[in-house]
């Protein structure tokens, strides 16, 4: 890995490894995004608390998935719901020590946004790009895809495109004042753009995918607190299928329900086109969609971003293919990055 975690994240990881949390706390972290639905409305409705029973569930908002895992890899979480370039992160940094992927959480809802003007991918050649934060997930999907199309990027913002990782409504501001001139984002932040600012779609990620189907959100879980505490798992994880039920037979509530989420944590609601065109660009899944996960190191190893790592051991589907069994819903498959046997 090229390094997207601080040094003192290793010296965090360390402590972090000295001691679990205990069971009766279970630390759960997850993005102010619309890929983040499930989180949202887990939380919110209390889907996950009712699963947890006595287990206290308590959480933590972040920016991009990067800094999540800083804080995951450090002790200060169990859990997080996070992009799957950023577990990649995680997983590798640590040498396969300090994550597994346990199930999905949302597939699509990402697009590269540009100006209006802007057509062919080779006009973006001396131009500036945002993405939520080096190394995550959106920033690994557009340098790949950049590279393609026979453009350079480095992590320092060299190349022939700049790259500048920064705050989603930072991007947003700077979109309007003509000070970049696009971005690869997550919902609802790609839909803002298009709305708020006139910017116009030059890549559905969507369309990048056999099927349409890439996963854009995964729950991990510190392996540590996995070991000792694999009931507690199970019990997020029923309280995930429990969510994702409720968001598919309440759709439109389930929009209301993240918007007032992203109201209580960004401090301000989406439009109602806002929050309809951003709803409509995911899926809420279980399945963490290990065959892409594989795919996104592929891409992040071609770009630079991470070394090339045997991955085997990064997913573990046991306990969610148990939840699944119990609810009579089909398993799910590891796509062969289960545990080395």
């Amino acid at each position: 890995m090229k390094g997207f975690l601080p040094v003192a994240a290793v010296g965090l990881l360390l402590a972090g490894c000295a001691a679990a949390a205990p069971d009766d706390q279970l630390r759960l972290g997850y993005l102010g995004n619309l890929t983040h639905a499930t989180a949202m409305v887990g939380v919110a409705n209390g889907f996950f608390q009712k699963s947890l029973g006595d287990t206290r569930l308590t959480t933590q908002v972040f920016n991009a998935g990067p800094a999540e895992m800083t804080a995951l890899l450090g002790g200060q979480l169990d859990a997080a719901y996070v992009g799957p370039s950023s577990a990649l992160n995680g997983y590798v940094r640590s040498h396969g020590q300090a994550l597994k992927i346990v199930a999905g959480a949302t597939m699509g809802g990402a697009e590269l946004v540009v100006r209006a003007g802007i057509d062919t991918p080779a006009q973006l050649r001396g131009k500036t790009l945002a993405t939520p934060q080096l190394g995550n997930t959106q920033d690994v999907a557009l340098r790949y895809w950049l590279s393609q199309h026979g453009m350079k990027t480095t992590p320092d913002g060299g190349g022939d495109v700049a790259v500048r990782p920064q705050d989603n409504a930072t991007t947003l501001d700077q979109f309007r004042a003509g000070k970049i001139d696009g971005a690869w984002l997550p919902e609802p932040w790609a839909s803002r753009l298009v709305i708020e600012a006139r910017a116009t779609v030059l890549v559905d990620e969507n369309d990048l995918w056999p099927g349409g189907h890439f996963a854009s959100t995964d729950l991990v879980v510190s392996t540590k607190f996995l070991r000792e505490h694999p009931d507690t798992v199970r019990r997020l994880i029923a309280g995930e299928l429990a969510t994702n039920d409720w968001i598919a037979g309440n759709s439109a509530q389930a929009a209301k329900t993240v918007n007032t989420e992203l109201r209580r944590l960004t401090g301000a609601a989406l439009t109602e086109p806002e929050i309809s065109r951003a709803w409509d660009e995911q899926q809420v899944t279980e399945d963490p969609l290990a065959s892409t996960v594989g795919v996104q190191a592929d891409h992040a190893v071609s770009v630079g971003l991470m070394s090339a790592t045997d991955l085997r051991g990064i997913v573990d589907v046991g306990p969610l293919n148990a939840e699944l069994e119990a609810a009579g819903k089909v398993k799910v498959d590891d796509a062969g990055l289960g545990d080395r046997q």
